[in-house]
């Protein structure tokens, strides 16, 4: 049997999605985040992401950041509204969502999901050399959750961002 065939096999997988789901695309996921200058450092500066789009609903009190992973962010539009469709067609988009006056909360703190009760557990980040950036991570004084050597699965590492979210680190090359 294949692999795919195996795959397939799966109890509750559909094997031939309909035809109307073709052309769908996985575009973001969403975290809140308690202090917007904190978290955009990391995921702009830590993490490479580019600030794509920066929403402000000032009546309801919360403001959303879209970023995104670019190697050429000169394939971003300039001007709305292309550049909203372009941030709507893009795979793997992070939204981070701020409700204001968190960040002025010093017992405030959003449940990252990896302690009871567990939920959601983690984002993913490919790199192409992940010792060279975990040692990157480290020179930057990242919090680490799991280092390389740590535990028995040596090719990935997870890092935690201001607000305690979990983020692997693998390369292409890793066991998944």
């Amino acid at each position: 049997m294949s692999l795919q065939n195996e795959l397939n096999a799966v109890p509750g997988v559909t094997a031939q999605p309909e035809a109307a789901t073709r052309d769908f695309v996985f575009n973001h996921t969403m975290l809140r985040i308690k202090d917007p200058a904190a978290s955009l450092d990391f995921y702009t500066r830590v993490l490479g992401f580019t600030l794509v789009r920066k929403r402000d609903f000032m009546d309801a009190k919360f403001s959303l950041y879209f970023l995104v992973l670019v190697n050429d962010p000169s394939q971003i539009p300039a001007e709305e509204p292309a550049r909203g469709q372009w941030l709507l067609s893009q795979r793997g988009v992070l939204e981070l969502t701020h409700n204001h006056g968190t960040e002025n909360d010093a017992d405030f703190a959003y449940h990252h999901g990896n302690s009871d009760p567990r939920g959601f557990g983690h984002i993913c980040v490919s790199v192409p050399d992940v010792e060279a950036a975990c040692a990157r991570f480290e020179q930057l004084g990242v919090a680490f959750q799991k280092r390389l050597t740590d535990g028995r699965m040596k090719d990935i590492a997870f890092i935690k961002d201001p607000d305690g979210y979990w983020v692997e680190i693998l390369q292409p090359t890793s066991r998944v």
